[in-house]
């Protein structure tokens, strides 16, 4: 595992690198949580462990940095620092600081919460879990290449900005973001249990032909209300099914399968809803080419109050080059492959 340390005092950083490197880790160094933000970007570290005070951005701002963005998945975050009173505790664990560990450290406390960290980071393997199933319906339609990759990142995106708006019924905080990040995948889980003929089809569906399609969002929600019957505990599993059983409601309620309207549909299925058809606009689909980001823009705007929700349509505007930036970036790894 590679640990991200951060301290201004070069001296302080060595001592800390030169530990966890005889505990067998391999580190990254940043002197101010400006720079270790921009190294977190690139998603290769999952634990930090940085200093309370620093110059430009400190370990505080730092740690909620963190925790809005959560830029590779939840990153671990240990904070060193000689503050000790409870008041200040509070402050740093409100931040978002998964430890404290005091100064000057010892190296064996340093390595027992660091093993400590990743036994919790280890949880995370029931992202990988979540995801393979949703890859594994996902599997059964080749043309829909990174369609998941690419609406989680949508949906974070949407979410971000509409938790800006402090609105009643758009209350959204950090778990809410990661909650439909980690879920979103699963919007299409039921289309596993859909037919080759109907699933596969290169051309448009007749009537009956839809309405079997239409079904994977009731298999897909009855697939995951066992899970949550079987694990009630496992509240990611709640926002799961809903994003399945609701992401194709309208907001002027002519949706499937429960005619829903307005807040009635639940929230992450509004922002699943508008992700999934900007993706399936700019995407090559066996029944169509991809639509440029104006085009699928302009057809989107169109759908406001109808099909969408204004809310979430306004934070696509609000955050279109975004958009832009995820499409192209899956563009081009393609392209790479």
């Amino acid at each position: 595992m590679k640990i991200l340390t951060v301290d201004d005092d070069e001296i302080a950083l060595e001592m800390l690198n030169m530990a966890l490197n005889q505990a067998g880790y391999e580190t990254t160094s940043a002197s101010n949580g400006a720079e270790a933000m921009a190294i977190l970007r690139q998603g290769q570290h999952k634990m930090v462990i940085t200093d309370w005070e620093m110059p430009q951005v400190d370990g505080l701002e730092l740690c909620r940095a963190i925790r809005r963005e959560e830029p590779s998945g939840y990153v671990y975050t240990i904070m060193l620092t000689s503050h000790r009173n409870v008041e200040q505790v509070v402050e740093g664990l409100s931040a978002g600081a998964d430890d404290f560990i005091a100064k000057p450290f010892n190296p064996q406390e340093l390595t027992v919460r660091v093993r400590a960290g990743e036994r919790i980071l280890s949880m995370e393997t029931r992202e990988v879990a979540i995801f393979a199933m949703a890859k594994l319906a996902e599997s059964r339609d080749p043309e829909t290449g990174s369609h998941l990759e690419r609406v989680q990142e949508y949906c974070r995106v949407l979410a971000r900005h509409l938790a800006t708006f402090n609105k009643p019924g758009y209350e959204i905080d950090p778990g809410f973001i990661r909650t439909i990040y980690l879920t979103s995948p699963l919007h299409d889980i039921g289309k596993i249990g859909i037919p080759d003929c109907v699933l596969l089809k290169p051309g448009r569906l007749s009537d009956r032909e839809f309405d079997i399609m239409k079904t994977h969002a009731v298999l897909g929600a009855d697939t995951l209300d066992a899970a949550v019957k079987q694990f009630p505990d496992a509240h990611f599993l709640l926002m799961a099914r809903d994003i399945a059983a609701s992401h194709h409601e309208r907001f002027d309620g002519t949706g499937y399968p429960n005619g829903l309207t307005g807040q009635n549909i639940p929230l992450c299925a509004r922002i699943v809803a508008l992700a999934d058809v900007y993706d399936a606009l700019t995407t090559k689909r066996v029944y169509k080419n991809a639509f440029a980001h104006d085009l699928a823009r302009s057809i989107i705007m169109e759908e406001s109050g109808t099909h969408f929700d204004p809310e979430v349509i306004a934070a696509f505007v609000a955050t279109e080059s975004e958009f832009i930036r995820i499409r192209e970036h899956y563009t081009d790894l393609v392209k790479a492959a």
